[in-house]
């Protein structure tokens, strides 16, 4: 495991598990997805990287009812957690990098993860979620027009801005940006400063 990785699976990452289990938080989540997949696009399978308990599955499971759903994180107790409130999803314990499937997967999300991975990796992150993805790729995170890194929590290392859906963009050039939007913190339903860009494989 790299810097980060052992980071989010240990001690940090055990504690940002019940800074994030809430039913307001919850709801705020719901409403998030809902602005984004308000058009309701022909999703039957999704893969999250990074999903911790599971807030953002728990959400998309409520529009894409029928969608087999899957699992990567990282960090043991988060997945012990969603394996209890959801025993029909397939929850794998892995690093995003380290995980490998030849299956592929209608919608391939990463909300508030790419942020944490070193830099160095993430031309592998790229190819790992347009691997898995046979046709959307939903990148909500941070934006930042030039990369940035910041301090997290007051962590180095931890945390960095850029501009992910272009890079994914320029390095997978059948990407095609369908819709993008932000949410605002101050929002009524609020999830945080996110910029979030849906691609999709063009044939």
């Amino acid at each position: 495991m790299n810097e980060q990785e052992k980071f989010w699976s240990g001690k940090f990452g055990n504690n940002y598990i019940s800074r994030n289990n809430s039913k307001k938080l919850q709801k705020n989540n719901d409403y998030f997805f809902k602005k984004i997949f308000i058009k309701k696009y022909k999703i039957n399978s999704i893969i999250e990287l990074g999903s911790n308990i599971g807030n953002n599955l728990l959400s998309l499971e409520k529009i894409y009812k029928k969608s087999k759903i899957t699992s990567v994180e990282v960090n043991k107790q988060a997945c012990s957690i969603l394996k209890k409130k959801r025993s029909n999803y397939k929850i794998i314990n892995d690093t995003i990098l380290n995980f490998k499937t030849k299956l592929k997967f209608n919608l391939v999300l990463c909300k508030g993860v790419l942020i944490h991975i070193n830099p160095k990796q993430l031309e592998k992150v790229y190819r790992q979620i347009y691997s898995l993805s046979n046709k959307y790729i939903l990148i909500a995170e941070y934006f930042s027009p030039n990369p940035e890194k910041i301090k997290y929590r007051n962590h180095k290392n931890k945390l960095f801005k850029r501009d992910f859906a272009f890079e994914m963009m320029q390095a997978h050039k059948n990407l095609k940006l369908i819709d993008y939007g932000f949410v605002y913190h101050k929002d009524k339903y609020p999830v945080d400063n996110i910029n979030w860009f849906l691609l999709k494989k063009i044939k």
